[in-house]
C-alpha cells in the first residue's frame, strides 16, 4: 500500500510539472494571439496543479504521521517517539519536503491570484500565470529530476531518525512556514512586474494591485526572522538571537530590498518617479528569495539551518541567470515607456529622504550579500575556507543601520517636493531636544557607553517625531469633528491606515533598536564551576546551585540543574537549565532557562558537570531584550493595519485603468 501511494505521489509531481509547463505556455501564447479559450485553459490548469500538489502533500503527511519508514524522507525526519506536532512539521523539516511545501504554497498563491482577479486586470493576468507557473515548474523539476520526496528504501527501518533535536521546538514549527510564505509571496509581485513589462502597461496598476501581496510577503518574512531569532535565543544556548549566519542573512537580504521597495513605490504613486528603480527592486527581492533557498539547499555553506550537500545548486544558478537576462531584456526594451513624470525638486524633500533610505537599505543588503558569498568565492579561488563573522557585519552594517534609523525620524519632518529651512528647523527642534534630554537623563543614571547613548538618543528622536505626527493629526480631527481624544486617534488611523500603520511599524522598529542596543552594549556574563549550595553573583542577582537530577522523557533523557535565584536579596524564583540526550545524537542539546522582565533577562545555561555533582554554569544578563520581541509584535500590528482592505485603493486602480482605456480608445479612433 505504501509503495503504491508513493508511486501516486511521484506521479502527481510529474503531472503537476507537465500541467505547469502547459499553463505557462498556454497563457503566454493565448495572450499574444488573443485566444481567450487558451487563456481560460491555462487558468483551469493552475487550479489542477494546486489540486494534484495538494494530493502529494496529503500523501506525505499521511506517511509522516503514520510512520511509513520505508519512505526515505520519512525515515530521516519522522519517529515513533517524536511528538505528533513535530512529525507534522517534518514536511518542511528536510530538503525534499520543504521543496514540496514550497511548490504547494506557490500553487495555492496562483489560485488566490486568479480568484482575486476574476474580472480585473485581464490584460496582465495571462502573463502573471506564465510567470507563476514557470517558477512552479522550476521547483517541480527539482522534485522530479533531482531529489524526490517519495523515494523508497530497500528495507523497512523499525523507527525513523526524527528531526534534529534542535528543531524540536515550537518556534521551528512556525519559523519555516512563515519564512517560506514570505519567500514564495514575493513571486506574485515579481510576476505582475514581468506582466507589466510584457504588456507595456507600466502605470501604477500593477503596483497598487500587488501592494497587499508585497506587504503580506514582507510580514511573513518578518515573522520568519522573529521566530528564527526567538528559536536561536531559547534553543542554541549561547545567549544571542542573531549570529549573522549565512542562512539568517539569506532571509534578511530580501527583507531589506522589499522594505526599500515598499517605501519607493510611494514616490512613484505620488510623483511618478523611480519607475525603473521599483522594477529593479522587485527583481532583486525575488532573486534574493531564490538565492536564500539556493544557499540553504546547495550544501556550499555550513550552517545549523542548512540542509546537506545536494546537486541542485546548478539548477538554481541557471534559473536565476535566465530570470535576470529575460528581465533586463524586457526592461531595456521598455525604457521609453518608463520615463520619469517629475524630477527631484530639492535635496531637502521627502522624495530625497526616501531615495536615500532606499540606497541605504540596498547597500545593507549588498554588504550582507558580500559577507555571505565571499567565503564561497575565496574557497573556489584559493581552496581555503575562511569565515566572515559578526565583527565584519557589525563594523559594516552597524553604521548603515544607524543612518537608516536616523532617516526614519527625518522623513516625517520633511514635506514633499521642497521644504524650507525654516520649516525643517521648526519641525526638528522638539524631537531633537527630546533626544538630547533622554541622553542627559541616561548619563546621569549611569549609562556611559557611547554606542548605547547614540542608539537610545536616536530612538528617542524617532519616537518623538512619530508622536508629533499622531498628535498633530489627532489635534486636527479634534478641531474639525469635535471628537474626544481617543476617538480622534482611532479615526485618524482608520482613515489613513497606510500612513499611520506605517508609523506604528516604525515604532516597532525603534523598540527593537532599544532591545538590540541594550542587549549588545550592556550584556554581562560569567561562567564558573560551583558545588552544591554555592552561589554565583552577577550584578544584582545571586544564583544558588542546588544540585542535579536526571529524568527520562518519551524520546530523550535530560540532566537538569536546580537553581534558586534572588534579586537584590529578595527571592526571585527557581530556574531549571538542562542538557538533553537524544538517541543517535553525538552531542546533547542545551535547554536554557530564562527569567524575563521589562528591564532585563536573566539567562542560565548548564554548560557541564562532574561526577562529584559539581556543575559549570553560565549566567548572562541581557538588558532590555524583551523590547526586541515587543517591537516585533508592534511591527506586526502596524503591518496588519496597512494590510486591511481599503476601498479607496480599489477605486484608485479603477480610475487609472479607466483613464488608460479611454486613452487607448481615443488612439484607435484617431488612427
Amino acid at each position: 500500500m505504501t509503495s503504491i501511494l508513493a508511486d501516486v505521489g511521484a506521479a502527481t509531481l510529474l503531472l503537476a510539472l507537465l500541467l505547469s509547463i502547459y499553463a505557462a505556455v498556454a497563457a503566454f501564447v493565448g495572450a499574444r494571439r488573443r485566444r481567450e479559450r487558451l487563456v481560460a485553459s491555462a487558468k483551469n490548469s493552475v487550479f489542477v496543479v494546486f489540486g494534484v500538489l495538494s494530493i502529494a502533500v496529503a500523501i506525505m503527511e499521511y506517511f509522516l504521521l503514520t510512520g511509513q519508514f520505508q519512505v526515505e524522507y520519512v525515515a530521516h525526519y519522522a519517529s515513533r517517539t517524536q511528538d505528533m506536532i513535530y512529525n507534522l512539521s517534518a514536511l518542511w523539516g528536510g530538503q525534499e519536503g520543504s521543496l514540496l511545501f514550497w511548490g504547494w504554497v506557490l500553487a495555492m498563491f496562483g489560485v488566490i491570484v486568479l480568484a482575486q482577479n476574476r474580472k480585473k486586470h485581464q490584460e496582465l493576468i495571462p502573463y502573471v500565470i506564465a510567470g507563476l507557473m514557470i517558477s512552479e515548474a522550476f521547483f517541480l523539476v527539482l522534485m522530479t529530476v533531482v531529489t524526490s520526496p517519495f523515494k523508497m528504501l530497500d528495507f523497512v527501518p523499525e523507527d525513523g531518525q526524527g528531526l534534529n533535536p534542535l528543531l524540536q521546538n515550537i518556534g521551528m514549527f512556525f519559523h519555516p512556514v512563515t519564512q517560506y510564505l514570505g519567500y514564495v509571496g514575493f513571486t506574485v509581485p515579481f510576476a505582475f512586474a514581468m506582466a507589466a513589462l510584457f504588456t507595456g502597461r507600466l502605470n501604477d496598476v500593477w503596483i497598487r494591485t500587488t501592494r497587499r501581496w508585497t506587504l503580506f510577503a514582507w510580514l511573513m518574512l518578518s515573522l520568519g526572522i522573529l521566530f528564527g531569532g526567538q528559536w536561536a535565543y531559547v534553543e542554541l544556548g549561547w545567549g544571542g538571537y542573531w549570529g549573522w549566519d549565512p542562512v539568517e542573512n539569506a532571509s534578511l537580504m530580501p527583507w531589506l530590498t522589499a522594505t526599500a521597495y515598499l517605501h519607493s513605490v510611494m514616490i512613484q504613486e505620488k510623483r511618478g518617479m523611480l519607475k525603473v528603480w521599483n522594477l529593479v527592486l522587485v527583481l532583486l527581492t525575488f532573486l534574493l528569495s531564490i538565492l536564500g533557498t539556493f544557499i540553504t539547499r546547495s550544501g556550499i555553506i555550513q550552517s545549523v539551518h542548512a540542509f546537506g550537500v545536494s546537486s541542485m545548486g546548478p539548477y538554481f544558478l541557471v534559473f536565476m541567470g535566465a530570470t535576470l537576462i529575460i528581465f533586463l531584456w524586457l526592461l531595456m526594451s521598455r525604457l521609453d515607456d518608463l520615463k520619469e513624470e517629475n524630477e527631484l525638486d530639492s535635496l531637502i524633500s521627502r522624495e530625497s529622504s526616501f531615495l536615500l533610505n532606499n540606497l541605504i537599505l540596498v547597500g545593507a543588503a549588498f554588504a550582507t550579500l558580500w559577507g555571505t558569498i565571499f567565503p564561497m568565492i575565496s574557497e573556489a579561488v584559493t581552496g581555503k575556507k575562511i569565515t566572515v563573522g559578526p565583527p565584519f557585519y557589525d563594523a559594516v552594517n552597524g553604521p548603515i543601520f544607524l543612518a537608516l534609523v536616523i532617516l526614519v525620524g527625518i522623513c516625517p519632518l520633511i514635506g514633499w517636493r521642497r521644504a524650507t529651512k525654516e520649516n525643517v528647523v521648526r519641525n526638528f527642534l522638539k524631537p531633537f531636544s527630546f533626544a538630547i534630554a533622554t541622553d542627559v537623563v541616561l548619563f546621569v543614571l549611569g549609562v556611559r557607553d557611547a554606542g548605547g547613548l547614540v542608539a537610545f538618543g536616536v530612538s528617542a528622536f524617532v519616537l518623538a517625531t512619530i508622536a508629533l505626527e499622531f498628535y498633530r493629526g489627532a489635534k486636527a480631527r479634534l478641531r474639525q469633528y469635535r471628537e474626544n481624544a481617543l476617538w480622534a486617534l482611532l479615526n485618524l488611523i482608520e482613515h489613513n491606515r497606510r500612513r499611520y500603520g506605517g508609523y506604528i511599524v516604525h515604532i516597532g522598529v525603534m523598540l527593537m533598536v532599544i532591545g538590540v542596543a541594550g542587549s549588545s552594549f550592556y550584556k554581562t556574563d560569567v561562567q564558573t564551576n560551583v558545588k552544591k549550595g554555592e552561589t554565583i553573583t552577577l550584578r544584582n542577582y545571586t544564583v544558588r546551585y542546588d544540585g542535579l537530577k536526571e529524568i527520562q522523557r518519551s524520546n530523550h533523557s535530560a540532566v537538569i540543574a536546580t537553581i534558586t535565584v534572588t534579586e537584590n536579596g529578595q527571592p526571585a524564583g527557581m530556574l531549571f537549565p538542562e542538557k538533553q540526550f537524544y538517541p543517535n545524537q553525538e552531542q546533547p542539546s542545551t535547554e536554557m532557562a530564562v527569567r524575563s522582565t521589562l528591564a532585563e533577562d536573566l539567562y542560565l545555561i548548564l554548560a557541564g558537570w562532574e561526577s562529584d555533582g559539581s556543575a559549570s554554569l553560565k549566567v548572562i544578563i541581557n538588558p532590555l531584550i524583551i523590547w526586541l520581541w515587543i517591537g516585533w509584535i508592534v511591527l506586526v500590528g502596524g503591518t496588519l493595519i496597512t494590510l486591511w482592505p481599503d476601498p479607496r485603493e480599489d477605486h484608485a486602480v479603477a480610475r487609472i485603468e479607466g483613464r488608460e482605456k479611454l486613452l487607448t480608445a481615443a488612439v484607435r479612433v484617431n488612427t
